[in-house]
C-alpha cells in the first residue's frame, strides 16, 4: 500500500490498544453513579504500555469526565 514500515508498527499498535480498551471491564459502583476500572486489569495494562501512557492516571480517568 506504501506505508512506511515504522508508520505501520504505529498504526498496529494504536489499533492493538483500541482493541485492549474494548475488553477492559468497568465495574459500576454506588448504584450506577460511579465506576473503577480494577488496577490489575490486563487490558489495561496492555493499553497502557503500547500506548505509552501513565497506568494511574489513565484507570482514573477513564471514569471521571472532568
Amino acid at each position: 500500500v506504501g506505508v512506511k514500515e515504522s508508520h505501520q508498527t504505529t498504526i498496529f499498535r494504536i489499533i492493538a490498544a483500541i482493541l485492549h480498551l474494548g475488553n477492559l471491564e468497568i465495574q459500576a459502583e454506588r448504584d450506577g453513579d460511579a465506576c473503577s476500572v480494577l488496577s490489575e486489569d490486563e487490558h489495561l495494562n496492555n493499553f497502557c504500555t503500547l500506548l505509552g501512557v501513565e497506568h494511574s492516571q489513565m484507570q482514573h480517568w477513564l471514569c471521571h469526565r472532568k
